[in-house]
């Protein structure tokens, strides 16, 4: 994909997230709305649309390149619990605000932002990378994540980790590789549902982020100057190096390309909404949530755009 392209698909992408603000300034979209299309999306659409792009028929990836994929989502998933330990003290932060940006660190917008984010500037191969990040990311979250949220004060999080692990996205990620692994042909009716489901994703996705940044007054947190020095080291030098480590070992394009993606998305919403169900205070977390996202739009941007002319 040339840098042309991936500049013209973040253009689109950031009006669909203006789409999304517009839409918040003018009522069209009341919070019951938004939490509704937020559950289509996670549960419906975001599912859909990897299976779909497993489908899609562009993707060359062999059995090698998904098993790769594994070790390096094992790889990255390991260095982010490291990094997430070690970000709270490079930050100085509040010793009870620790927990919060280990959490940040670790559990990043993979999904709801990273995977249709993928599926429009990436190479086609690329998505194989994504769908194990975002299964490494589920069954990590809800052993991991929630010890380390629940080393605070309030009440402990209420396990459920099987039920929570085999949600839809995890269950559609885990069958779109058993499709690619075996080269399972779907029925034309099949298939055609799951690409048309998918298709809604990219604009329902990217308009709910806009409804989010446009409730969370970006504005009034953007002078916290340790939200700045995390999206520098975490969303900016953390892709960066990874892409230097990666492509000195020569590992393929695609998979730099993906690997990157994932390291440079914002903070992600599951941690604020599992503290929130324990009486935690989440403005740090939503603080964050709101200002990486509307940086990353610039951020990914930059970062995407650079790779590729240096990689393709």
């Amino acid at each position: 994909m040339s840098l042309s392209v991936i500049l013209q698909q973040m253009g689109v992408i950031c009006i669909l997230v203006a789409i999304g603000i517009g839409l918040e300034k003018k009522n069209v979209v009341d919070r019951l709305t938004s939490k509704q299309l937020s559950a289509i999306v996670v549960d419906v659409c975001n599912p859909a649309l990897i299976l779909a792009s497993i489908l899609g028929g562009d993707i060359t990836a062999t059995h090698r390149d998904l098993l790769t994929a594994a070790a390096l989502g094992v790889g990255f998933y390991a260095l982010l619990v490291l990094l997430g330990f070690a970000m709270p003290y490079i930050l100085k932060s509040a010793p009870d605000k620790r927990r919060f940006y280990n959490l940040m660190t670790v559990y990043t917008n993979t999904g709801f932002l990273g995977i249709p984010v993928a599926r429009a500037i990436l190479p086609a191969n690329s998505i194989i990378y994504v769908i194990v990040i975002n299964v490494f990311y589920s069954l990590l979250f809800y052993t991991h994540g929630l010890a380390v949220l629940g080393t605070g004060s309030g009440e402990a999080p209420k396990r459920n980790v099987l039920r929570n692990i085999l949600n839809p996205g995890i269950i559609m990620a885990v069958f779109a590789l058993v499709v690619f692994w075996f080269d399972l042909p779907l029925p034309p009716i099949l298939s055609n549902t799951v690409q048309y489901v998918g298709n809604a994703t990219v604009f329902l996705s990217m308009a709910l982020l806009g409804v989010n940044i446009a409730r969370s007054d970006v504005f009034s947190h953007i002078k916290d100057a340790r939200i700045w020095a995390y999206i520098v080291l975490r969303l900016v030098l953390l892709p960066v190096c990874i892409a230097l480590v990666l492509h000195s070992f020569s590992f393929d394009p695609a998979a730099t390309l993906g690997m990157c993606l994932m390291a440079a998305v914002p903070v992600g919403n599951l941690p604020m909404i599992q503290a929130e169900k324990i009486g935690e205070d989440t403005t740090l977390l939503s603080s964050a949530i709101a200002v990486t996202t509307a940086v990353s739009m610039i951020t990914i941007t930059l970062i995407v755009s650079a790779l590729t002319a240096w990689l393709l």
